[in-house]
This record gives C-alpha cells, sequence and structure tokens, in this order.
C-alpha cells in the first residue's frame, strides 16, 4: 500500500538543516546564529547531522572558533565533524590549528589529508604540501584528483621535478591521468619545472583536452622560446579565452616579436568571443613601446578610453613606458597629472627618465620621483642609476646618501651601481662607506654585490681589499667573480698571479666567457708574456669556442707591439678577419712612440684617420714620435696640421681625493688654493731626489727647447703636482693614490721610483692603462709598460 506524502515521517533537526543551508547561501551570519539558539532550545544540540551543518556553516562564514565550540560540544563526532574543523582552519590560513587537529584525529580520511595539502600549497608552504602528500601515500590513504591537482601546483611552484616525475608515477598506476584536471596538472608541472618534452608527451596522450590544456602548452612553448611552435597549437585551437591570447602576446613581446604580438592583438580584437583585459594591453603597449610606435599605441589609448578601461596599474604604467619610449614624453606627464598615479613601477619611471634623458633634461624625472607617493628600493634604484648612465655621479652619490638617511634600505643592484660610481671616481672613501653599507644590509655576501667591491677596490687602487672579497666568498663564486679579480691583478701588474688565478678557475671546472679572456690577455701584455699571450689565445677559440672580439684584437696588439715585435702587430693586423677599428692601429701607434718606430708609426696614423678625421690622440702620437727621433720639422707640421684643422688635444691631469674631496692637476697647474706650497715642495722634492742619483729624462719632453726649461716643465707635470700636494695634506706613512687620464711618462715614472724611497710611502699611481705601484724606489711594474 502507498504511503500519503502527508504521513512521511521528518526529522525535528531538518527544518533547522534546511535554514543554515540557506543562510549560508546568503552569507547571512547573524540568521545562522539565531538558528543555532533555536536548536539548544529544542534540544537538538546533539544531532551529529545537524551540529555538523552548524560547524560548517560557522566555518564557511569566518567563524571558524565558533565552530570549534560547538564541535568540542559534541558528545559524539563523526570523520565529517573533524573534517569540517579542519578544513576551515587549513582554507583561513591556520595551518598550526589545523595541523593540531590533524593530529588529534583518530582516522585522518583522504579529505583531512587533502585538506592539510591544499591548505600547505595556498599558503606558499609548497614543500610542506609535497611532504604531506609522500606521508599520505605511505600511510596507503587513497589520494582524490583534488590532492594530486595541489600536490602538483606544489611541485610546479618550486620547479620540483624529481617529486613531480614520482607523482606522475603514481597518477598513471592509479589509473587517474584519465582526469583532465590531474593531466593539465601534469602539463602546468612539468611546463613550469623546466621539462617542455614530457609535457608535450602528456599533452599528445590526452584524449580529452580543455582550453587551459592547450593554454599551458602554449605558454611552455613560449617560455621555452620556440615561437613558432606556439603559433602552430595557437592555430590548431578551436575554442580560445582570453588567456590563449594573452600566452601568445605576452610570449611575442618578452622575445622581441614585437610585431607578431601587434598582430595577434589585432586579430583579438576582430574576433568578438574575447575581450582584452589589462595583461593584454599592458603587453600591446610594451610592443608598440619597444617598437616607438607612437601612432599605433596612440590607438590603444583611444581604445581603453572608449572602453573606459581601467588605467590603475599595469595598464597605466605601460602607458606612460610607450608615450615615454616613442617620442611622446609629454603626454606620459600629463597622463601622470590628470590620473594622479602615485604607484610607478622601475619600467614605468626607468623609461620615463630615459624620455627626459633624451630630451636633454633629467630634472622633470627628478620631480616625478619626489612627488612619487610610494618610492620603494625600485624607484630609488631606477633614479640612481640614471644619473649613474648619463654621467651626473655626484648626484647619484648625493641621493644614495639621503637614500640611507630616509629611504628604503639599498638592495644589491643599488648597491652594486654605487660601488660602479666609486669605481669610476677611483673613490676608496665613497667606496668603503658603500661597503659599510652593504655590511649593515645584509648584502655585503651576495654574489653582485662582491663582484663590485671586487672591481670598485681594484679600480681604487687597493688591490689587497679585493683579494680580501674575493677571498670572502670562496663558496660562490660565478664566472664574473673570477674574471673581475683576473682583470684586477692584470690592471695592477701581477700578470702571473692573475693566470695562476684562471688556471684555477678552469681547475674548478668555471667556464670562462670572452670578457675573461680579455683579462687573460691583459695579463700577459702587461707583463710581457708573449707566449704564453699566444698559447692563451688559441686556447680561448679552440677549447672554449670564443670568437675573437675587437678587444681580444686590440689585447694580442698590444703584447706584441709592447714587446717590440711591431712587424708581428702589423702582420696581426692586416690578418685580422674584421676590420680593424681606432683601437687596433691605436694599439700600434702607441708601440711605435715606445719603440721609436717612425715608419709604421706613419701608418698606423694614416689608417687610424681614415676611420676618425679629428682623433686627437692620432695626431699628438704621431708628432711625438717624431719628437722622439729627434724630427723636430714634422713634428712641428703635425702640430700646425692640429690647429688649422681644429683638432683639440687631449689635456693631461691628474688627481687625488683627500677627506672626499677631489683635487684635479693640469700640467704647470696654478689654479690650486695651494699652488705656492705645493710648488715649493715640488722644488725641495725635485732637489733632493737628484741629490739621490736621479737624473731628469729630457727626451720626455717632445718640443725643441732649452734643457733648463726641459727641466722645469717636467717637474711640473700634473701627477708630480698631486703627489706634492698629496704629501702635504696627509699623514706620514699613508699610502698616496694619484689617478691620471694619460699614460705616465718615463720621466715621471723614474722620478716617482725616487720620491717613494724619499719619502718613505707608497705611491700607487693609475694612468690610462693600468695601476703602477711605487715603494722603496721600485715599481710592481718592473719598468714595463
Amino acid at each position: 500500500m502507498e504511503t500519503s506524502s502527508s504521513q512521511i515521517l521528518t526529522s525535528p533537526s531538518d527544518p533547522y538543516t534546511s535554514f543554515l543551508q540557506r543562510s549560508l547561501k546568503f552569507k547571512d551570519p547573524f540568521t545562522g546564529k539565531s538558528i543555532h539558539a533555536r536548536i539548544i532550545k529544542a534540544g537538538l544540540h546533539l544531532g551529529v547531522f545537524l551540529m555538523n551543518n552548524l560547524m560548517n556553516f560557522y566555518a564557511k562564514t569566518g567563524f571558524i572558533y565558533d565552530a570549534h565550540r560547538v564541535f568540542d560540544e559534541m558528545p559524539v563526532k563523526s570523520v565529517f565533524s573533524w573534517n569540517i574543523i579542519l578544513s576551515g582552519y587549513a582554507k583561513g590560513g591556520r595551518l598550526e590549528e589545523a595541523h593540531r587537529v590533524f593530529e588529534e584525529m583518530p582516522e585522518p580520511d583522504s579529505v583531512s589529508w587533502t585538506a592539510m595539502i591544499v591548505g600547505y600549497n595556498q599558503m606558499g608552504q609548497f614543500e610542506n604540501a609535497i611532504g604531506m602528500f609522500r606521508e599520505m601515500v605511505s600511510d596507503d590513504v587513497p589520494p582524490t584528483q583534488f590532492t594530486l591537482t595541489n600536490v602538483l601546483a606544489s611541485c610546479a611552484a618550486v620547479e620540483c621535478l624529481g617529486i613531480g616525475r614520482k607523482v606522475h608515477s603514481f597518477v598513471v598506476k592509479h589509473g587517474l591521468s584519465s582526469y583532465i584536471s590531474v593531466a593539465n596538472s601534469l602539463l602546468n608541472m612539468y611546463a613550469k619545472s623546466g621539462d617542455p618534452v614530457t609535457a608535450k608527451i602528456v599533452f599528445d596522450r590526452m584524449k580529452l583536452k580543455s582550453t587551459s590544456s592547450w593554454n599551458t602548452m602554449i605558454s611552455s612553448h613560449m617560455q621555452s622560446g620556440l615561437v613558432d611552435l606556439a603559433q602552430v597549437q595557437f592555430e590548431q585551437m578551436i575554442e580560445r579565452d582570453v588567456v590563449s591570447w594573452n600566452a601568445m602576446i605576452s610570449g611575442y613581446n618578452q622575445h622581441g616579436f614585437d610585431r607578431e604580438a601587434l598582430d595577434i592583438f589585432s586579430k583579438m580584437l576582430m574576433d568578438s568571443s574575447s575581450k582584452p583585459d589589462k595583461f593584454t594591453l599592458a603587453s600591446a603597449l610594451s610592443a608598440c613601446a619597444n617598437l616607438e610606435n607612437l601612432k599605433l599605441g596612440k590607438q590603444i589609448h583611444a581604445h581603453i578610453i572608449r572602453t573606459e578601461f581601467d588605467t590603475f596599474g599595469a595598464v597605466g604604467n605601460a602607458l606612460i613606458s610607450m608615450y615615454s619610449k616613442s617620442g611622446g614624453v609629454e603626454i606620459a606627464q600629463k597622463i601622470i597629472e590628470q590620473s594622479m598615479i602615485s604607484n610607478l613601477d622601475v619600467i614605468a619611471f626607468t623609461a620615463l627618465l630615459d624620455g627626459y634623458v633624451k630630451l636633454g633634461d633629467i630634472n622633470p624625472a627628478r620631480r616625478i620621483f619626489d612627488s612619487l607617493r610610494v618610492r620603494d628600493v625600485v624607484a630609488w634604484t631606477a633614479m640612481i642609476v640614471g644619473y649613474v648612465q648619463n654621467g651626473f655621479n655626484q648626484d647619484a652619490m648625493e641621493l644614495f646618501r639621503s637614500m640611507i638617511k630616509e629611504g628604503p634600505k639599498p638592495n644589491n643592484y643599488t648597491l652594486a651601481t654605487m660601488l660602479s660610481v666609486s669605481s669610476s671616481l677611483a673613490s676608496l672613501d665613497h667606496g668603503r662607506q658603500i661597503h659599510a653599507s652593504a655590511t649593515r644590509s645584509g648584502n655585503a655576501s651576495s654574489v653582485s654585490v662582491s663582484n663590485a667591491l671586487i672591481t670598485m677596490y681594484a679600480k681604487s687602487g687597493s688591490i689587497n681589499d679585493a683579494r680580501w672579497v674575493f677571498n670572502l666568498i670562496h663558496w660562490k663564486r660565478d664566472t664574473i667573480t673570477w674574471t673581475s679579480m683576473i682583470i684586477a691583478l692584470a690592471q695592477h701588474g701581477l700578470g702571473e698571479e692573475a693566470l695562476t688565478l684562471f688556471e684555477r678557475m678552469l681547475e674548478n671546472g668555471i667556464k670562462p666567457d670572452h670578457i675573461t679572456y680579455v683579462g687573460v690577455l691583459s695579463a700577459c701584455t702587461h707583463v710581457g708574456l708573449v707566449e704564453q699571450g699566444r698559447s692563451y689565445y688559441n686556447l680561448m677559440q679552440n677549447a672554449h669556442k670564443i670568437i675573437p672580439t675587437p678587444s681580444h684584437y686590440a689585447c694580442m696588439i698590444d703584447l706584441f707591439g709592447r714587446a717590440g715585435l711591431l712587424q708581428e702587430a702589423h702582420a696581426f693586423i692586416e690578418n685580422m678577419p674584421i676590420e680593424p677599428d681606432v683601437i687596433a692601429w691605436g694599439s700600434l701607434l702607441a708601440s711605435c712612440k715606445v719603440h721609436k718606430n717612425v715608419e709604421l708609426a706613419e701608418v698606423a696614423a694614416e689608417r687610424l684617420l681614415l676611420i676618425e678625421p679629428e682623433n686627437s690622440g692620432a695626431y699628438s702620437a704621431l708628432a711625438n714620435v717624431y719628437s722622439a727621433c729627434g724630427q723636430w720639422e714634422n713634428a712641428a707640421n703635425i702640430r700646425k696640421s692640429m690647429k688649422d684643422k681644429g683638432v683639440k688635444k687631449d689635456q693631461g691631469f691628474s688627481w687625488v681625493q683627500i677627506k672626499n674631496k677631489v683635487h684635479i692637476f693640469g700640467v704647470d697647474d696654478g689654479l690650486h688654493p695651494q699652488r705656492d706650497a705645493i710648488y715649493e715642495m715640488m722644488a725641495k722634492i725635485w732637489k733632493e731626489i737628484k741629490k739621490m742619483g736621479f737624473v731628469p729624462d729630457t727626451e720626455s719632453v717632445l718640443h725643441d727647447l732649452e734643457e733648463e726649461l726641459k727641466e722645469q716643465i717636467l717637474s711640473h707635470h700634473s701627477e708630480k703636482l698631486a703627489i706634492a700636494f698629496g704629501l702635504i695634506c696627509t699623514p706620514e706613512n699613508t699610502t698616496l693614490r694619484i689617478m691620471k687620464n694619460l699614460r705616465v711618462c718615463n720621466d715621471c715614472h723614474s722620478a716617482i721610483k725616487f720620491i717613494s724611497k724619499l719619502v718613505g710611502r707608497e705611491i700607487i699611481v693609475r694612468d690610462a692603462t693600468r695601476f703602477h705601484h711605487f715603494k722603496n724606489g721600485l715599481c710592481s711594474c718592473r719598468d714595463y709598460w
């Protein structure tokens, strides 16, 4: 007999369950709490099913502690009860509480384990998620497809290919690869972990492919630079979403195929099924910026205005970058002013800065920097780099000091940039201050900063400090570290030590690059190791497959020329596979001057001037060769030719830094405030070193003058005046560091050796090509320079 609906018995808790589910649907916590009170009044608070629904309501509306109180009051708890509390904590990011609940559970099931794995994955604790999965498998608890998608996402996030492969084996073994969500997660894991080949195998074996599957493969191909494969798969897609289009547009843009990116963007606009989002527009504008296509950039801007698209964030920054790079920096400025944008990213700010530099004015960029509401370390660094790249080193130094006082802590890039400023200024004091700042901020041990420190100390004349930094980071040296130290040793005339270090580099399995070999060949050049230079030049090409650059050619020409092998140097130039440049002919000309070879000097000067007719160095060097060989008339003709053609000779000057102030001296300098004291000191030194046996090299004066006048000119060379000033202003027994823009002459080199012995000090002189360490009457170059 059929039973009428009115006779069907219902549980007293059913209406309350229905109300709770409705309250949960509308996210109405107040109604839910009212229902909780009625449940207690009705005496129904002991029912497991109803209490589970109440806990679920509290957990999902954000009242997890209320849910836990209900849980604690339940006399009987099911696995579902435990999982509600566990999931509530895990999904809310309260992983410590979740873990405690998990540990207290009598028998965790698949849902329990999965809740923990999901929680760890969502909070970025990927290693914990992977570890939880391994424990789950070892406990023979069967994972669900949701478990697998989350653990594979964790493997992808940390690029843990080894564990990911084991998960894949588990998936295949248990026949779970037919789930499209699992297959997509496998695809994503392989793509992000750097194994596009296996990703392609998984993709090809999938019987069902979602749009997400195709998108993952397109992104994987783009990340691997396989743009043609990405294009083929994009064309094969039946249904595309905005992610599909973005993968192609951003991929093309990131790999330099900006025209192709804009072609795809144009097709997307004609496709009614997908509308551009902020990522699409940012990539399209970036492509316009790279192509400096202002017209098309304006059209995209017009589209943004027509569609009333929000320009806050990525799109606004991309617009500013596009206008700044495409010659519309004034429009970029207006966008900033009208939109009140104060959150420029580093790309937009750098582009804006470069735009103003092209106009010859960096001040507006500084005003924008000062007006930024949020000036993070990236913005500060961008402004500092802008100053440095445009030669405003002092402004960069002042801004860096302000950053230390009032801004964020400098990062590795900031510190490396500032150390390059100190290297350019050869300012040891500034460099040491930046080193101290790096130490305080904990960045001194980073590889990039350490490499910059090595270069800074070397260029500032302190090779021992450079060695100390190099030795300090022995556990994480990269190619740049070894190269920086090799070049440093070469510049300081320590050629044999540089080559020994290079051999150690090879023994450690570090692969040299083309810059490393510039340092190695320079080391051979500075100490006259011709045969070793030949050997390393061949090793570079044969063993390391490095094609010589103009810098390598210049080193070899200099190596032969300094050693007096002028004909071999000339033959090397003539046999070069590329057209010799100014540096190649300049190196040969400099060697001709040292060895007084007039005929070859004329050839080198002629070829150099064909490339660069107004090269003052070529005229000066040839005139000096004529003078050194007593051909005064030819020398005079060259100098007259320079004057007639309006070619100005590079003036020699030297500088010394005393108490953070740089003092610059020219030949016969009469402008320094302490001129009289400097000349008095120099006269005294000149007299004393002559008593010690110094003989002025009057041949270094390349003019036909009386000997007495030649001596006077020699005694007033810029480096000698800088040394005299340094002796006046610094304590006894301290090291003097002098910088010079040209090569030191024979007379100065000889005189400084005597001065170092006279005053009992080390005098370090950096000229245009290397460092000279003068001490106890000797020079580190062993008179070979």
